[in-house]
């Protein structure tokens, strides 16, 4: 069983405590620092100072990345799959 650790994640300024596996904490805080950079720079190109619209402006950045890269890898699998029925064909084919 994996080893707890209490953390405290500092995001906007609010503190969130979190029991997370050891193996995990350094990708946590990373994604922490990745958020509190975002905010930092759409404060600084926006004219937003509410943390909860930016906040929510990180939230919806990171949604349309994470369904991009979903639609992107569903592509991949499907080209890959393409490939290798071309392949098995043409084995198919010179084995006959």
């Amino acid at each position: 069983m994996s080893e707890k650790l209490s953390i405290k994640i500092n995001i906007a300024n609010r503190l969130y405590p979190m029991k997370v596996n050891k193996e995990s904490e350094e990708q946590i805080r990373l994604a922490a620092k990745n958020i509190e950079e975002r905010i930092k720079f759409y404060e600084n190109n926006y004219e937003i100072n509410d943390k909860q619209d930016l906040l929510a402006m990180c939230l919806i950045e990171f949604a349309t990345k994470i369904k991009s890269q979903s639609q992107n890898y569903k592509k991949e699998r499907i080209d890959i799959s393409d490939d290798l029925n071309q392949i098995n064909n043409i084995l198919s084919e010179k084995l006959s």
